[in-house]
């Protein structure tokens, strides 16, 4: 399979004038392929050869103004186009394509609660070719015509507002013009909620089995959704640009959601069947927010090329924070951006394999598609934070609104993005993209306090290169309470300093960050940090704890504080914590990483013993009821960790919690899932609740748990499954692969983490780029933290022709595990 250069782009994009594209799909023709008709018409501005993408099953005929071309002349995945004459052209094909099962071109998924089939695409980056061809790259916009011949009792949805024809045939409006990336088509007999806002159609879509609960929070993600658009108009000039603006929720989707025009997809993970907290309901409302943002930046003004994704996800990404905050119930979700998504970007620009947020070497898709990670999104998003604060709200809207005027359905570049923003202020804009959009890595910020005749002065120390505007917090001892903190001040710094900044009297605890506007790793004073040992839990603001537990985060994995201290934390502050963020990122951590992989071995039960009573802790504090949200998380991670399993299986036999909850499908699975992992199932019971629970998400529950149990065979038939046979969707491929490896059975499969290295090569080049990522990311034997493993999977690394997906994953699971053996170096000699 080839992949397009940067180069061949952009001497396409100098050669074509694309106008329209004419996609005719046929949905009725069998459960393994499609028919894919394509019409595009185009302009040649000089004479001269070039290429059309296509990977079908057959490639039926080819005519180019009306005359055949070979469709043997194919070759990976490109037709040549030869002796192109300046002008207008037409381009004709007719091909048998076929149908996916993890989540790349046209999924198509069979629902085993009621046996009715859904269809939908994911076409970027590069995947459009599995639908129709296509001239694929995202600087050559066109309008589509899309027309889809579906089986009776289907619905189609598309951009555009679609209708049903007297031949059955369904046919959408004609969109704008858009990137091939962007097209989107979801088939089936979908469940649907319609509504109109502002004229607009407005429309939720999901599987029929779902059909209760998405009825149950309709109205939640319509108002969400109503808010958000309302906040967008009050925010950018440029009306919302396309006919309808759907929202479908599809099964075994790769991602969180795709920000196709009119038609945006997400994972039906978020239409919930189970118990959630109420961070979730907040998570999916910003994610709603991120998508609808992208409808300005990433498909009204698109990307030239993918070394600007950032501009399509960093915008989007700050935008769903900061608009969630202003238009819905959730006003603190920048809590949970700090929690997770900040710390995701922490780790992932500390890698070997990190980039600038607006990388300069992106020369093939292939590449691009590795970008997509937490500098992307979460560094990225944190430095637009920056830059809003530093510019003002005011000018930063201002320099947005002109880019969109001057770019609108057209392609921009981030030396057009900075155009626009420095056109609205006098600040150097140019000088600040430089520092935080073309560096990489992360800055450290220390705080040296100094004491001089009764008063003190702050400095900053900066290990790094950028500037920082920032707010560092004072806090005091509350006189009539020692162990509640309050806020003396909070004053702002631009770093580096001019001067040492006088400050009073030295505070109980100096925090850098304040508010967390800037983008870096933060430490403390001595003085700071005994405080925060006693006195964590009493700072007044979960999004001041956020940064302190990040801090402390961020200080073990550097070896700074032993893991053992972040635990005896976590157990001292953790139970009087009341942000559900913060529990659940604490918690996460602490079991994730600190007990599965930078503990030793025989310290390990020591620390899920601690967790276990950290988590009781919660549960006896909320059972008053009013903490329904910290009670789940609670028990859910007292699920996680549990060392034996009576308690848990007394639950699951009960049917409840004792003072609930009840147990919902979720949280059976996941006790039956620990009680694989424990020895205390079978297999006779992993299918009675299949039985009660034959939904996707069960055959998931069942996959995963049937991986977990501590038996040759078992683990022989999973292995089989994820690396021999090609059957498993997406989905299943993941569950199994995260109940096969399991710290309490390390002797079990031992013996599969050289396999690994050998199978997974043949898996990622057999299987594409969503599995190979997956394989990355789930498969990998992360437990295994010693020196013999690290030199074996480096060796594979140096001397193994891996695809760029599976050797991105590889090396930065790698480097997680070498990062894991110097905390364990570290702590051992502390």
């Amino acid at each position: 399979m080839s992949v397009l250069t940067r180069d061949e782009a952009q001497l396409r994009a100098q050669l074509l004038d694309v106008h329209r594209y004419t996609v005719e799909l046929d949905l009725t023709t069998g459960d393994e392929t499609f028919g894919s008709r394509t019409v595009i018409r185009f302009a040649a501005r000089s004479d001269g050869d070039t290429f059309v993408e296509v990977k079908p099953a057959e490639l039926r005929s080819v005519t180019l103004d009306g005359q055949p071309l070979d469709p043997d002349t194919l070759h990976e995945d490109r037709l040549p186009l030869k002796n192109l004459t300046a002008g207008e052209h037409e381009l004709r094909l007719d091909a048998v394509m076929r149908y996916s099962r993890t989540g790349e071109g046209m999924h198509r998924f069979t629902d085993p609660s009621d046996g009715e089939t859904y269809l939908y695409t994911q076409l970027f980056l590069d995947d459009v070719q599995r639908i129709f061809a296509a001239f694929d790259q995202p600087d050559l916009k066109a309008v589509f015509e899309v027309r889809v011949k579906a089986p009776e009792g289907w619905s189609v949805l598309a951009n555009g507002v679609t209708e049903q024809r007297a031949d059955g045939v369904w046919e959408a409006a004609p969109t704008p013009p858009i990137s091939t990336y962007l097209v989107a088509v979801a088939a089936g007999p979908w469940h649907s909620v319609r509504t109109e806002h502002r004229g607009l159609p407005f429309g939720i879509h999901c599987r029929r089995s779902l059909a209760p609960h998405l009825d149950a929070d309709a109205e939640e993600i319509l108002e969400i959704t109503r808010a958000c658009y309302d906040r967008y108009h009050e925010k950018f000039e440029e009306p919302y640009p396309f006919d309808s603006y759907d929202q479908a929720f599809v099964p075994e989707f790769n991602a969180g959601a795709m920000e196709n025009p009119g038609l945006v997809t997400f994972r039906d993970e978020f239409v919930y069947r189970s118990a959630v907290t109420d961070t979730e309901r907040q998570t999916r409302a910003m994610v709603i927010a991120h998508e609808m943002a992208h409808m300005w930046f990433g498909d009204l003004v698109t990307l030239k090329w993918w070394d600007d994704i950032w501009l399509n996800e960093s915008f989007a990404e700050y935008m769903g924070y900061q608009t969630t905050a202003e238009a819905t119930r959730f006003t603190d979700p920048w809590t949970e951006f700090g929690v997770t998504r900040k710390a995701w970007g922490y780790e992932a620009d500390q890698r070997p394999t990190t980039h600038p947020v607006a990388p300069e070497n992106v020369d093939d898709t292939a590449s691009a598609l590795l970008n997509f990670d937490g500098i992307s999104y979460a560094k990225g998003a944190s430095a637009l934070r920056q830059l809003a604060a530093w510019l003002g709200e005011k000018d930063f809207l201002a320099g947005i609104n002109t880019h969109f005027a001057r770019h609108k359905f057209g392609n921009a570049t981030l030396a057009d993005f900075i155009d626009s923003l420095a056109s609205a202020t006098e600040r150097d804009v140019r000088a600040w993209a430089d520092g935080w959009l073309r560096t990489t890595g992360v800055d450290t910020l220390t705080p040296v306090v100094e004491a001089a005749d009764g008063a003190c002065t702050l400095s900053v120390d900066r290990k790094g290169s950028r500037p920082h505007h920032l707010v560092a917090g004072l806090y005091d001892h509350d006189v009539a309470d020692e162990g509640r903190l309050v806020l003396r001040e909070r004053i702002a710094l631009d770093v580096p300093q001019d001067a040492p900044r006088p400050i009073g009297k030295r505070p109980a605890l100096l925090l850098l960050n304040d508010g967390d506007l800037t983008y870096a790793k933060v430490r403390f004073d001595a003085e700071s940090f005994e405080t925060l040992r006693t006195s964590l839990s009493g700072l007044p603001d979960p999004l001041t704890r956020a940064i302190v537990w990040n801090a402390l985060r961020d200080a073990v994995r550097d070896g700074d504080l032993a893991p053992a201290a972040y635990l005896e934390t976590a157990r001292a502050h953790l139970p009087r914590e009341t942000d559900l963020a913060v529990v659940q990122g604490v918690l996460a951590f602490a079991t994730g990483k600190i007990a599965d992989q930078y503990l030793p071995a025989e310290e390990r039960p020591a620390a899920l013993a601690t967790l276990t009573d950290l988590c009781r802790d919660l549960l006896r504090r909320t059972e008053d009821g009013d903490h329904p949200g910290l009670r789940l998380t609670a028990v859910r991670h007292l699920i996680n960790v549990a060392a034996h399993p009576d308690t848990i299986a007394a639950w699951l036999a009960d049917g409840t919690v004792p003072g609930g909850p009840e147990l919902d499908p979720e949280l059976r699975w996941r006790i039956l899932a620990r009680l694989a992992v424990l020895g205390a199932t079978d297999e006779a019971a992993i299918a009675a609740e299949l039985a009660r629970d034959p939904s996707a998400t069960g055959q998931e529950g069942a996959a995963r748990c049937r991986a977990a149990l501590p038996d040759a065979e078992a683990k022989r038939a999973a292995w089989a499954a994820m690396f021999t046979g090609d059957e498993l969707s997406n989905y299943l491929f993941t569950a199994t692969a995260q109940g096969f490896w399991q710290p309490e059975q390390a002797e079990l499969v031992r013996a599969y983490v050289p396999r690994f290295y050998e199978d997974a090569v043949s898996l990622a080049a057999r299987r594409g780029p969503a599995i190979a990522a997956a394989a990355g990311r789930h498969c990998f034997p992360a437990h295994f933290v010693d020196a013999g493993h690290l030199r074996l999977g480096q060796a594979c690394l140096d001397g193994t022709d891996l695809t760029p997906s599976l050797r991105r994953g590889v090396a930065d699971q790698l480097d997680d595990l070498a990062r894991a053996l110097r905390v364990r170096d570290k702590a051992a000699r502390q």
